[in-house]
């Protein structure tokens, strides 16, 4: 009886499968995944990009006004069914900007990104653009702060790629801690309170497992001695690094 109660389901599955198996797995054609790319790729802003498929193979060529559209296009491509790879040769060819202004432009941007969400002392996020090319590097309190400095380099104008160097902090509750008791410490402090006033300019509080670094602007060197004693006498900080810059050398970084 046992043998029976085995072997009767074993077939009713295989049966009800048989009839789809085929069609789920039978491949596509060059010309069917051409067709679907070719529709997801509609929009105005993909208007001047080419598209090839060749063995389940995507190939993207032409030219686009933002960094953030490659990326879309190669992201639209590869999502359709039965597609093996895609080739993006795409070129940005958007507003030829200098470097130094789009450096100064996405600093700015970066800076006041996550304004309201509590989070942006917490955010130590460096910026370089070498031709067209913006580095982000520096750290991140959480992946929604990274993700958001990097769609803000994708769309701004002017910029051909992005380099990716953030670094996420790690997740922990005893990090949290010490980064509200940190910024109390020191933006509680007399001679320290007004870098609170600028939300893109604050001293900066990175934690990575009781380890803190210090990232920002100061107006002089006493204030950065400061903002490390203050940082140094929180109970379960480990160590501090002081990265602090005085205003007199200048900074890329948040």
């Amino acid at each position: 009886m046992l043998a029976l109660a085995l072997s009767a389901p074993v077939f009713a599955p295989i049966h009800a499968l048989a009839g789809t198996s085929a069609e789920e797995t039978a491949p596509r054609s060059d010309g069917e995944m051409l067709a679907d790319v070719l529709v997801s790729l509609r929009a105005n802003r993909f208007k001047n990009v080419h598209v090839e498929v060749i063995k389940g193979v995507v190939n993207l060529n032409g030219t686009v006004e933002l960094y953030d559209d490659k990326v879309q296009a190669q992201s639209k491509a590869q999502h359709v069914k039965g597609v093996a790879a895609v080739r993006d040769r795409i070129q940005v060819a958007g507003p030829q900007i200098p470097d130094d202004q789009l450096q100064r432009e996405l600093l700015r941007k970066v800076q006041y990104d996550r304004v309201g969400y509590g989070t942006t002392a917490f955010n130590a996020i460096s910026v370089q653009v070498r031709e067209g090319v913006a580095t982000l590097g520096g750290h991140a309190y959480g992946p929604t702060d990274k993700d958001s400095a990097i769609s803000l380099a994708a769309h701004l104008p002017g910029i051909r790629d992005v380099v990716d160097n953030i670094e996420v902090d790690p997740v922990s509750p005893m990090d949290d801690q010490i980064r509200i008791q940190v910024a109390r410490s020191v933006y509680g402090f007399a001679s320290l309170n007004r870098y609170a006033i600028d939300p893109a300019k604050p001293i900066r509080i990175s934690v990575q497992n009781g380890h803190v670094t210090l990232f920002g602007v100061v107006d002089s060197q006493m204030d950065k001695d400061t903002a490390a004693l203050r940082a140094n006498g929180v109970p379960g900080v480990f160590s501090v690094s002081n990265q602090l810059d005085v205003a007199s050398q200048g900074t890329l970084r948040e």
